[in-house]
């Protein structure tokens, strides 16, 4: 994706959102085959297909100006949580939003660590002396998370298809959020968990349709869009955020 789009970048423009003017660039790129928009930390880009008018991309941007300031909102956030990090490592993400992470250790607790969400918030509790790390504890407990909402999706999915898994498998790759293997088995990153539903069930669909047809062909796209209609949403928000949800770190407050 990164070869594709490292083409010519346009002079930046402007959109008027909620008030405010918000920059964003028109990337010109000879392997895109779609219009799409990538909001990060460095901006809002506009990936235009070589040979389409640049009117395309700034009507394209202004229809999706909704979307756009939604994720400019969560970039601020989640750069917030990222600074707050260093200094509290008290915050993550969790379904698309941020959260608040901390350490109890009360002394009369003696069972093994445990993790709830409780009014927002993500509490882990400790005994004194505790062989465990609390991010392990907080890792588990994500990945258990996880496997729970894939499950419900592909359930879900699978009424939808007729198609059920051989075996599900909920893992911490670092190069794939799913995969479908020849065996009919599938396999998810747990991080997925942190970002929003939508983006979960995108790439539970993705690898449910794989069941089905094998290969990405036209077939392949228009089934997964039929299912999951915020599909492209979906896709755009992992390539804006992807690499960050790849790479955060546990974020833990001993309290």
């Amino acid at each position: 994706m990164a070869l594709a789009e490292a083409n010519r970048t346009d002079a930046p423009q402007r959109l008027l959102i909620d008030g405010q003017e918000v920059e964003w660039r028109l990337v010109r790129s000879a392997a895109a085959k779609k219009l799409r928009i990538k909001v990060g930390p460095d901006g809002v880009k506009v990936v235009l297909p070589e040979g389409r008018d640049s009117r395309e991309a700034a009507a394209f941007v202004a229809d999706n100006r909704a979307w756009v300031a939604e994720q400019l909102e969560r970039t601020r956030k989640l750069q917030a949580a990222r600074r707050s990090e260093k200094r509290e490592d008290g915050c993550i993400a969790f379904r698309g939003e941020i959260v608040a992470v901390r350490v109890v250790r009360p002394d009369e607790w003696r069972a093994p660590n445990k993790v709830m969400l409780d009014n927002g918030a993500i509490t882990i509790i400790c005994a004194p002396g505790s062989k465990t790390p609390a991010d392990r504890s907080l890792e588990n407990w994500l990945r258990k998370q996880a496997r729970e909402r894939i499950k419900q999706h592909i359930t879900d999915i699978g009424k939808r298809l007729k198609r059920t898994p051989n075996r599900i498998y909920v893992m911490g790759q670092r190069t794939k959020w799913g995969n479908c293997s020849a065996l009919g088995n599938l396999s998810f990153n747990w991080r997925l968990v942190m970002a929003p539903d939508s983006v979960l069930r995108y790439i539970v669909t993705h690898e449910m349709v794989h069941l089905a047809v094998p290969d990405h062909s036209r077939k392949f796209w228009l089934a997964v869009q039929s299912l999951c209609p915020d599909a492209e949403r979906a896709r755009q928000w992992l390539v804006a955020n992807g690499k960050r949800l790849q790479t955060v770190k546990l974020g833990i407050a001993n309290g």
